[in-house]
Formats: C-alpha cells, sequence, structure tokens
C-alpha cells in the first residue's frame, strides 16, 4: 500500500533548470551519436514502444552504427512475457536488466565488449541514449560499479554529456534525457499523459492528473483498483474520490482533494509500486 504524501506544488510551468536542459538536448544528443561508435539504447521495460525513440534509431543506423536495446526496469514485469514481446517485435541485440535490483551488469558489460571487438578502433565510445527517466545515469553507474554519472528521480537531470571509462580504450557517454521533437512541437494531452505515464515527466510536475490516472485505468483495466482496494467499476473520478477519502486528501468543505490524490496515483505508479 502507498504511503501518503504531502501536498504537491502545483506549478504550471517547468522549472528554469528543466527548461534551459531541454533547450540543448537535441544539439548534444546529435553530436554524442555522432561521435559514439555504438549506442546503447534504453528503454523502460514496462513500456518498450512508448520510450523507445524511432528518429534517434533512424539516425544511429543511417551512420552505420550498431544499436543496442537495454529494457531497463525489468524487475517491474514479467520477464517471460517480456522477452516474448520483444522477440517478435524484431529489436535485437537486447538485453532486460535492473539496476534497481543490480541484475544483468556482467551480461550487458559482455554484450558491449562483443560489440565493440568488432570497430576497429583503440578507443570506443558508447553513447547511452533515452527518454528522461528511464536510467541512463543508474546504468553507467551499475556497469562501472561506482557513482561515475549523477542520478536523480527527476526527469531531466543530466544537463550535458558525462564520459566515464568503462575498460582501457572503452568509454561510456551519458546524455540528458531526450523527448522527441516530433513530440514536444504537438504536446497534446495525450503526449503529456504519455509522458506522465513512463516518467519523462514526473508525477509532481504532471498536468491535468486526474486525466493521466484515466487513461491509465482504460489502459490496464483493475489494475489500479486492485492495488488500493478499491472497487471503482472502472470510474476514475470514483478511484480518486474514495482513495483521497482514505488518505484524507482534503481541502476546505470536507471536498476530495483531486489534483493531490491523483498525483499520489501518478507517484505510486513511476516508483514502480503498481506493478503490471
Amino acid at each position: 500500500m502507498a504511503n501518503p504524501i504531502g501536498k504537491a506544488k502545483e506549478g504550471r510551468g517547468k522549472s528554469e533548470r528543466t527548461n534551459k536542459h531541454w533547450v540543448a538536448v537535441p544539439t548534444i544528443v546529435d553530436s554524442i551519436i555522432n561521435e559514439a561508435d555504438l549506442v546503447l539504447e534504453i528503454l523502460d521495460a514496462r513500456f518498450i514502444e512508448k520510450t523507445r525513440n524511432i528518429v534517434m534509431e533512424k539516425k544511429v543506423k543511417k551512420l552505420g552504427k550498431n544499436l543496442i536495446y537495454v529494457f531497463n526496469k525489468s524487475d517491474l514485469i514479467d520477464l517471460q512475457r517480456g522477452r516474448a514481446e520483444v522477440d517478435t517485435s524484431k529489436l535485437k541485440p537486447y538485453l532486460f536488466i535492473s539496476t534497481r535490483d543490480r541484475k544483468g551488469a556482467g551480461f550487458l558489460k559482455r554484450m558491449i565488449k562483443i560489440e565493440a571487438g568488432k570497430i576497429k578502433k583503440e578507443t570506443v565510445n558508447v553513447g547511452i541514449i533515452g527518454y528522461p527517466n528511464t536510467g541512463k545515469s543508474s546504468l553507467i553507474n551499475f556497469l562501472t560499479g561506482k557513482s561515475a554519472a549523477r542520478t536523480s528521480s527527476e526527469a531531466g537531470y543530466t544537463k550535458g554529456m558525462q564520459k566515464v571509462k568503462l575498460s582501457k580504450g572503452l568509454y561510456l557517454i551519458d546524455t540528458p534525457g531526450i523527448i522527441p521533437l516530433y513530440e514536444k512541437s504537438k504536446m497534446s494531452r495525450e503526449l503529456v499523459a504519455k509522458h506522465s505515464q513512463i516518467g519523462a515527466i514526473t508525477w509532481d510536475r504532471a498536468k491535468d492528473p486526474d486525466f493521466v490516472v484515466a487513461k491509465m485505468m482504460s489502459e490496464y483495466p483493475g489494475l489500479i483498483e486492485k492495488y488500493y482496494n478499491i472497487d471503482a467499476k472502472g470510474d476514475s473520478e470514483m478511484l480518486i474520490s474514495n482513495l483521497g477519502k482514505k488518505f484524507h486528501y482534503l481541502i476546505k468543505g470536507g471536498e476530495v482533494d483531486e489534483i493531490r490524490t491523483a498525483k499520489q496515483i501518478l507517484k505510486d505508479w513511476q516508483e514502480g509500486k503498481i506493478r503490471q
């Protein structure tokens, strides 16, 4: 069961740091793809298709560089089902890992070294790309066994390029998380809901969190209700109302604070407490 949280800030805009971060991101990531000899795309194992950056994948392949798909957060899924889905999607080579449970580092290191060995260079750079909050910096620390890259649970934390030595002649290049430009330019309600669901927008910054919860409930029938032990008959308003009363998330007049309650659900979702 979730632990109640304090009231979230309702700021409508992004922080100054986040705005500056995202303006420079496409240029940084393009430069790193050009510099890298091998690229890892870090995807959320729960939302593989939703966290793919097709534009960046095409750029990597157009430059004739190898791409390895790394599915992080595999501790939050049924691994057997996940492997079966990937095997039909033709995303290869791939590997499931969990930086949180520290599983898969050895296999990934070997895969990187095998692919790097095919590149006839004394120094091989491995670029790491992915949406915000998929665990890119955590992966670098996971592989190197030390806190070599800065990490944060806040989406968009990594500000610029970080190069970290993995072994002799082999370097990992971390990048800021990037939301594809074609998605950022639209920023429809549907896309904002997607970004909130996958953690590219953190729960405390989510706009219309009640709408996001409704979308998740329609996509994963009964899952959220089961976690909170509330029978809302698929109705997101009923779920938020009952959960708000349960957590005593109330405003003046005894009404349920729907925004705060919906953000609690998003927080639990993004932290992997509500599992598929």
